[in-house]
């Protein structure tokens, strides 16, 4: 068979199929790859072999399949072995304090002597991402593991443990290893206790007829957004009962992502228009993100990122008027959010006199700059990105979806009894705070090459070295490039933030007060665009506000991506 592999013409792509065949014992996985090499179906090898996933915003993230670039068996092994060498070079009493693992990987922890706790073992139940998050704070003592330098650092020593080590396929040998416990009850119950110290009004909430509808779209998030309502003493929200189980297959939804919109909560309004409920709170699969959605007075559903922003920071004002007191100074508060993100908080921090600093884009940096604000004595209160991730409760240093949801029922149910809805307070935000409206969206390119040239045109627009000066008609007034460390906004030129030449990502400022970062995806073949518009408080012309960021959109997309030049793929619709 080996004789056979050697038929791409590309050396290293038929080492790592040769590799992957002396390796792997998922018979399933092997008869693919098998298979694949039989029919000469060198394409389908090189998306297979052609490069090993890496870390992105959300550490390693892939379609399950054979090879190096997809999920499996080996390449979960793979991973953990590298993992567990660099943990023990990184804290010397590491089998001291443990690790947590969120699924079966506990072998290779036993085989190397590491105590390992399990979230999701006998019970057969699983924990959303933010309370696996929560537990590894309580062991490691840091978030975040894949920050820079620790991303590399382990990334290296995948590379360097790939061959899968003795008993690693023995998967009977964590059940049988007295180093792996099931903290499940534990966890399950600290966690509960911690958010409850984010509730504000459970009077309000005793009392409240608000209907709620609750979707976890196939995922963990049901049971915990239950148990996260009884916390706050709310009335349990309908649960939509063709989604509220975990099914891998996702039945009834093209893509089970909130984020998508309105697509993926049909059933939520049908439930809602049943059930005479005009909220609907959903969850992606692992729970760690929220989407909510509102009927309006016209009969339509509105579900948007400004939503979940309104509810999510009226929330916060709440609970920061219950937990800043005279001993805790404004100033000593502080609120995060994703360079991406709204720029929403920073308008509010201008006129309230609280912190607001941005980060680099994934909760692994808001997690560890709200960790470092913690052990000063700050108060943290929230923190939010784009795609719909917050952090309510600075006991989960992670976005968390079931916090989130509780606090959104919370808010909805404040506002009822001032005869307010979730719409009329973010109008309320706005007037006082100035619009902040955005446009976000992706192309599909799975050519490195053609990215990587689409990054250096702009680099080099007006010759070596130069950005461009217009986009359209729109006037750039400010350029800051954190691949290269370009800052045109600092006296220097030199970034503030982080930089990293193995990712493209260019921010620009317009004269007109918009905002539009293009990056790239560290987990999928996306060039993604970021939008925003920005209005002084008082200009409530949101229509013409609307048209002028939709104009600055294409204008972006005609003259700095070029997508029919670059054969780019626009978002599936």
């Amino acid at each position: 068979m080996d004789n056979d592999i050697a038929t791409t013409g590309d050396i290293k792509l038929d080492h790592a199929i040769k590799q992957w065949m002396r390796f792997d014992k998922n018979p399933k996985t092997l008869a693919a790859v098998r298979g694949m090499v039989k029919e000469r179906e060198v394409e389908k090898l090189k998306r297979c072999f052609g490069a090993r996933m890496e870390f992105g915003t959300a550490g390693l993230r892939a379609a399950m399949g054979p090879g190096i670039s997809q999920m499996n068996d080996l390449t979960i092994i793979q991973t953990t072995q590298g993992f567990c060498t660099y943990l023990e070079k990184s804290f010397p009493d590491l089998k001291e304090r443990g690790v947590v693992i969120g699924h079966h990987t506990h072998t290779i922890c036993a085989l190397h002597c590491i105590p390992s706790q399990t979230l999701c073992w006998d019970h057969g139940d699983s924990l959303s991402q933010p309370k696996t998050g929560q537990w590894l704070q309580g062991l490691l003592g840091e978030w975040s593991s894949d920050h820079p330098p620790h991303d590399k650092g382990i990334a290296s020593a995948i590379e360097e443990n790939l061959e899968p080590w003795p008993q690693s396929w023995e998967e009977h040998l964590a059940q049988e290893s007295p180093l792996v416990k099931d903290p499940y009850q534990d966890i399950n119950r600290e966690y509960f206790k911690a958010i409850q110290e984010v509730c504000f009004n459970r009077s309000i909430n005793k009392s409240s007829e608000v209907k709620f509808i609750h979707t976890s779209v196939h995922g963990v998030g049901h049971a915990f957004v239950q148990s996260a309502f009884r916390a706050f003493d709310l009335r349990p929200p309908f649960a939509v009962p063709e989604q509220k189980d975990p099914d891998p297959e996702f039945p009834t939804v093209k893509y089970p992502n909130p984020e998508e919109g309105e697509g993926v909560l049909t059933l939520s309004f049908k439930l809602a228009n049943k059930e005479g409920a005009t909220v609907v709170l959903a969850n992606d699969p692992d729970a760690d993100r929220l989407a909510v959605a509102e009927k309006q007075e016209s009969g339509q559903w509105r579900v948007s990122q400004e939503m979940s922003l309104a509810h999510c920071w009226a929330g916060g004002c709440f609970v920061a008027g219950s937990r800043v007191s005279d001993s805790t100074k404004v100033k000593e508060v502080y609120m995060l959010a994703s360079t991406v993100s709204s720029k929403i908080l920073r308008a509010i921090a201008l006129k309230e006199g609280f912190h607001f600093e941005e980060t680099l884009t994934g909760f692994k940096w808001m997690g560890n700059r709200a960790k470092q604000l913690l052990d000063q004595g700050k108060m943290v209160l929230f923190a939010f990105e784009e795609a719909i991730g917050y952090m309510c409760c600075p006991a989960v240093l992670d976005k968390d979806g079931v916090s989130a949801a509780a606090i959104a029922a919370e808010l909805t149910s404040y506002l009822a009894t001032k005869d307010l809805s979730l719409s009329q307070q973010l109008k309320a935000i706005y007037d006082e705070y100035g619009y902040h409206i955005t446009k976000n969206s992706y192309f599909i390119c799975h050519d490195q090459d053609i990215i990587r040239q689409l990054f250096e045109r702009l680099r080099n627009y007006d010759g070596e070295n130069t950005y461009p000066k217009t986009c359209g008609g729109f006037t750039v007034s400010g350029v800051r490039d954190l691949t290269t460390g370009y800052d045109s906004d600092q006296q220097d030129k030199k970034a503030v933030l982080p930089t990293s030449k193995s990712s493209q990502m260019i921010t620009f400022t317009f004269s007109n007060g918009g905002v539009a970062t293009m990056r790239t995806s560290g987990t999928e073949p996306k060039i993604k665009y970021y939008t925003e518009l920005c209005a002084a408080p008082g200009n409530s012309d949101l229509k013409q506000l609307k048209m002028e960021l939709d104009d600055l959109v294409d204008a972006i997309v005609e003259n700095f991506f070029e997508p029919k030049k670059n054969n780019l793929e626009p978002k599936p619709e």
